[in-house]
């Protein structure tokens, strides 16, 4: 997300770094790119204006011109002015303190909101909440039925009523949740090609019936500085606790997500980055903007980790690694809970350095998704001595694997060879320690690159 943007702004502050000293040219020239790239990018024309000014007269004074190293101070100044602008820090989503607790999904219609109301019932289904996904979308052909599977697919709660009004589902489907054992009950609701009255008032009462902790807007980011103006309209008539922007994965501009919270002061509080169902992030700020400016979003890689990675198998493989006990069935479980973390590109995003687009598309060149799928073929058509010795892989027996999986001998060949750097990787980094394998580790390429 946001490749266009992050490759500009780095590019911008690549020139910064070549300078020893920073004249005030230095930074008008900077911040002229900079403008330039956030217009780009979509973000309303106001936003733009009172961000630069913040930056230049932060980056005029002492603090920068007169610094040891005055370009990382104005990156510095540009981070922070970034995470201020999309509200400095995560905001919470409010929980009932005691019984049910209500979502309302609103929005226009092909926002993606039937979709993220599973989502976000998946998310909290995995945080030990129990999320009953409610059908109140009466009017859009297929829509109930839409919830309805994805529920199946969650395996969540569904619940719905024929022949009933909006407002009448949703109050008896916090009333069903009461005697049913489910704490957060998620509405979908009905949207239209455009905001109007009749909308409107149907939401009000939806909202005067069931009292929602949250009601959230879900903006599709892809449509520009329309979000904003969509956000501002539903936030005057309902008074929106949070807002969710989909179909990041897809806008290389970003624009909404960078003026929507200044323009509205309604937060964002969930991003999605992807068709998937566990493709729904918390959003934050500070880690968003370190994205964008290159630093990366370690916190937020940690976190996708310890969701997703088995921590007894963790430790399983820790003792393999040491042991040099680690197979082919070992590598692919391995790739298997990577690939469970999410897409490649935003893996990478996240580490600091690779955040550049360029950087990203040196890797992906190398690095395809597919080749994972692949890998997975190539070592299931292995026999079981085969995966645990691979060193009895052959001439004979590489021509049979490779007409298994459907790949080629040299494909084999490959995925083989990384297997066994990757085996020296590990075993020179538990060598780290006693100093062993820095100097070899220095000359290593990372498997598959």
């Amino acid at each position: 997300m946001f490749e266009g943007l992050a490759e500009k702004l780095q590019g911008t502050f690549k020139k910064l770094r070549g300078k020893g000293k920073l004249t005030e040219k230095d930074i008008n020239d900077a911040l002229r790119e900079v403008r330039f790239a956030l217009l780009e990018a979509d973000v309303s024309l106001p936003v733009v204006k009172e961000f630069i000014n913040s930056i230049r007269e932060r980056s005029m004074g002492a603090e920068v011109l007169e610094s040891i190293t005055p370009a990382q101070q104005v990156i510095k100044i540009v981070n922070e002015e970034l995470t201020a602008l999309m509200g400095d820090k995560r905001s919470d989503v409010v929980f009932n303190s005691s019984g049910v607790t209500v979502f309302l999904i609103v929005g226009l219609q092909g926002g993606g909101k039937t979709t993220t109301a599973g989502k976000l019932a998946l998310h909290y289904k995995k945080q030990g909440k129990h999320p009953l996904l409610v059908a109140a979308d009466i009017y859009r052909p297929a829509a109930v039925q839409q919830l309805e599977v994805l529920a199946k697919q969650i395996d969540v709660p569904f619940f719905a009523l024929e022949g009933e009004t909006p407002v009448t589902i949703a109050t008896e489907a916090v009333e069903h949740s009461l005697s049913h054992g489910q704490d957060l009950v998620i509405i979908d609701t009905a949207g239209r090609l455009h905001v109007d009255e009749e909308l409107m008032e149907e939401l009000q009462e939806m909202k005067d019936a069931v009292a929602p902790q949250e009601i959230f807007l879900i903006v599709d980011s892809m449509i520009g500085q329309d979000a904003v103006n969509i956000a501002k309209t539903f936030h005057e008539e309902l008074g929106l606790t949070g807002v969710i922007l989909t179909k990041l994965d897809g806008d290389t501009r970003g624009g909404a997500a960078l003026s929507v919270r200044k323009v509205t002061g309604c937060p964002i509080k969930f991003v999605g980055s992807g068709e998937k169902l566990d493709a729904l992030d918390p959003f934050y700020p500070d880690r968003m903007s370190a994205r964008i400016l290159g630093m990366g979003d370690v916190l937020s890689l940690i976190e996708k980790a310890q969701a997703n990675v088995d921590q007894e198998k963790a430790k399983e493989l820790e003792r393999k690694l040491r042991t040099q006990e680690f197979t082919l069935d070992d590598f692919l479980d391995q790739i298997k809970q990577v690939r469970s973390m999410g897409p490649l590109e935003e893996l990478l995003g996240m580490i600091p350095g690779l955040g550049g687009a360029k950087q990203l598309r040196k890797i992906q060149d190398e690095v395809d998704e597919k080749d994972f799928v692949y890998l997975e073929a190539i070592i299931n058509s292995m026999t079981l001595e085969e995966r645990n010795n691979p060193n009895i892989i052959k001439s004979s027996r590489r021509k049979r694997i490779a007409l298994g999986s459907g790949r080629s001998v040299q494909d084999v060949n490959k995925l083989l060879k990384s297997f066994e750097q990757s085996r020296k990787l590990f075993k020179q980094l538990s060598e780290m320690g006693t100093g062993k394998g820095s100097r070899k580790l220095k000359s290593m390429k990372f498997p598959f690159m």
